[in-house]
């Protein structure tokens, strides 16, 4: 019982210092600036991105296979629900097999997933809607978010992998929980993934390096934004500092990571980093 009472104290500390970050970073430039910062910031387009991937580890039956990749609408006090509904339409005008969605669907408040987990789990997809939560999905509420998506037919992935079968071959799906270290991430791998894992959802790109060990075909990740400010035509150099692999595709023997920038933001600026939607189509060989 006290680990009990001592994790939700922390859990509500940990909530409290987000919301003066909320209130530091997105509603004080807002405030500043007469909201002039935001209304700019959110006339930028959101981009659809196509992306091809090559691996002999992807299974010959799921050849071609499109991925419509979504991550990190931040939905709150400077992305709105009707912003982040107006991008699953953009996602699902694209006629997808497969939905992955890479976390922070929220950027504090659980209650406002309602709508856009709904949006995912209606996207025509033949093969299904996937869900991992993110780091700011996990501020509040995480329990409420992921029973939200699962009435809504969304697959929420926490430490689990599940299996599509397609003619006698089968496409193993893994996701896992959010983690901040590398060392947690792999650890997090180790318990979703088996001995074969074709498609892994992390939030945190630092899964990738366990992930390349187990040899999975394709690894999908958000949380960096691109570090919202990168040098032009040079998207991997930006301010996500943390991470050698922020932005885009990155390849390592027979396995890719590819981390989207995302669609919203925690802060009301993008240089040479627009919002986007990724759309993988993956390839066997």
């Amino acid at each position: 019982m006290p680990t009990t009472l001592q994790g939700r104290r922390a859990k509500r500390r940990k909530y409290r210092r987000a919301r003066i970050r909320n209130f530091l970073f997105t509603v004080g430039p807002d405030r500043l600036s007469g909201g002039r910062i935001t209304r700019r910031h959110l006339s930028q387009e959101c981009i659809v991105r196509e992306i091809e991937v090559v691996s002999a580890n992807w299974p010959s039956r799921f050849d071609g296979l499109r991925i419509g990749h979504i991550s990190d609408f931040h939905v709150g006090e400077l992305h709105s629900v009707d912003n982040a509904l107006k991008a699953i339409e953009q996602l699902a005008a694209c006629e997808v097999d497969l939905v992955a969605c890479t976390g922070d669907v929220v950027d504090l408040d659980a209650d406002l997933a309602g709508p856009v987990v709904t949006a995912l789990g209606a996207v025509r997809a033949q093969l299904g809607s996937f869900l991992v939560l993110g780091n700011h999905d996990e501020l509040h509420d995480p329990d409420t978010l992921e029973g939200m998506a699962i009435e809504c037919g969304v697959n929420v992935l926490r430490n689990e992998a599940v299996e599509i079968n397609r003619n006698g071959e089968k496409l193993v799906v893994a996701g896992i929980e959010w983690a901040k270290s590398a060392v947690k991430c792999a650890t997090n791998v180790d318990i979703a993934c088996g001995e074969l894992t074709h498609l892994l959802l992390s939030h945190n790109p630092k899964a990738f390096l366990r992930a390349t060990d187990l040899g999975v075909a394709l690894t999908l990740s958000g949380h960096t934004h691109g570090g919202q400010v990168a040098m032009k035509n040079k998207p991997n150099t930006n301010l996500a500092l943390a991470h050698r692999r922020s932005a885009g595709l990155f390849e390592s023997n027979n396995s890719a990571l590819f981390v989207t920038t995302g669609v919203g933001a925690w802060f009301p600026l993008r240089v040479n980093c627009p919002a986007e939607i990724a759309i993988l189509t993956v390839r066997s060989t």
